[in-house]
């Protein structure tokens, strides 16, 4: 259990303004972790951020938030997609600085969340993580996720790169 009570549930359509708040509050907090930026979210209009909410409601995808029970607010997102080989693919990782760390638990809850998705589509689940992101390697490297040996380059920064992890889901 969290140290403080959060509820997990997947995004609806009428979710968007929530589901902007987040994106924009995850672009500002750690900007190297997604391939896009601020300024470019910023610029959406509302039917772009109900797309976003509705791929909860998706049939071969998932996007879940983590609802902090005592205030209401959106404090992570993790979300779920199948790659153009039908092998699911972990996107879009956030947790609040203040609702961070083992102790906390929200990380966990969603990862637990996407890969019960991803376990209805696959027997592994894939994730591309900034080479940078110490923080998001530890804790893939906690639940069992191990570099592949596969690099892309980051979409902002082709200097940069992107760690391709597996996790074995059966």
């Amino acid at each position: 259990m969290p140290a403080r009570p959060v509820t997990v549930r997947r995004t609806t359509a009428d979710d968007w303004e929530h589901v902007r708040d987040l994106r924009l509050a995850m672009l500002a907090d750690t900007p190297i972790a997604y391939g896009e930026t601020l300024a470019v979210a910023r610029r959406h209009a509302e039917a772009e951020w109900r797309m976003r909410g509705a791929r909860g409601e998706a049939e071969h995808g998932t996007s879940l938030v983590a609802i902090d029970d005592g205030t209401g607010d959106w404090v992570g997102a993790m979300g779920g997609f199948l790659q153009a080989a039908g092998q699911p693919l972990l996107v879009g990782v956030y947790v609040a600085p203040t609702h961070r760390g083992r102790a906390a638990g929200v990380t966990d809850l969603l990862l637990d969340g996407v890969e019960t998705w991803a376990a209805t589509e696959g027997d592994t689940l894939r994730l591309h993580v900034h080479e940078q992101n110490e923080r998001a390697i530890a804790f893939y490297r906690r639940r069992g996720y191990e570099p592949t040996g596969h690099t892309n380059a980051y979409a902002l920064d082709p200097t940069a790169r992107e760690l391709e992890m597996l996790a074995p889901l059966r």
